[in-house]
C-alpha cells in the first residue's frame, strides 16, 4: 500500500506543477487564459487528492477537517478552471484567485 500512496503522491505533485506552471506560463505571455496544462493539473490534483485521502496507512491518516478543507479548495480550483477554459481571456482577478487558491491548498498540505 505504501507504493500506491507514493505513486499517488508523485502524480499529485505533477498535477500541482502543471497547474502552477501553466498559470506562470500564461502570466508571462501576457494573455491571461486557462490553458490545457492548468485544466489537466486541476483534474490530476482532484483525482489523486481523493485517492490520497483513502485510508491507506496504518493509523497515520490526516484529520478529516484537513481533508475537507483540501477537498473544498481542490473543487473550487477545478470549477474555476473548468468553466472558464474556453474563454479567450479571463478576468485577471479570477486568474489570480486560481493561483492563490492553488498556493493556499499547498500551504494547507505542508503546514497543517
Amino acid at each position: 500500500m505504501e507504493a500506491l500512496r507514493l505513486i499517488l503522491l508523485y502524480l499529485h505533485l505533477i498535477g500541482f506543477a502543471l497547474l502552477l506552471g501553466g498559470a506562470v506560463a500564461q502570466l508571462v505571455t501576457g494573455k491571461i487564459r486557462m490553458n490545457p496544462a492548468m485544466l489537466w493539473g486541476a483534474v490530476i490534483q482532484l483525482a489523486t487528492g481523493i485517492g490520497l485521502s483513502a485510508p491507506l496507512r496504518d493509523g497515520d491518516e490526516p484529520s478529516p477537517a484537513k481533508l475537507g478543507v483540501k477537498l473544498l479548495l481542490a473543487v473550487l480550483i477545478f470549477v474555476m478552471v473548468f468553466f472558464s477554459r474556453k474563454r479567450d481571456e479571463v478576468n485577471r482577478g479570477h486568474f489570480l484567485a486560481v493561483v492563490g487558491l492553488t498556493l493556499v491548498n499547498a500551504a494547507v498540505a505542508v503546514f497543517w
